[in-house]
């Protein structure tokens, strides 16, 4: 699959955030070359269109995931986990 830009909006000591992060490395490894850390609390745009529903994970400019993994989506835009739990 061609490389797309991965995004992920954050929150600092977000216990969601984390949770997704090790899911989506212990999964999907080769995202985390990929990825494109965004702290909402940085910029006020990020705040106002992320800061509800982090973390929020995009590539392509397509929402994946919001709050939690989605994982079928996941598979659909990066193919089958390489280390499925």
């Amino acid at each position: 699959m061609a490389e797309t830009e991965v995004l992920f909006y954050y929150r600092e000591g977000c216990h969601l955030c984390e949770e997704m992060a090790a899911r989506l490395f212990s999964e999907w490894p080769q995202l985390a070359g990929q990825m494109h850390w965004r702290d909402v609390d940085t910029r006020d745009e990020w705040r106002e269109r992320f800061g509800a529903t982090v973390p929020v994970l995009m590539a392509g400019g397509e929402v994946l995931s919001e709050y939690f993994l989605d994982p079928s989506r996941i598979r659909a835009h990066f193919g089958p986990p390489a280390n499925p739990i």
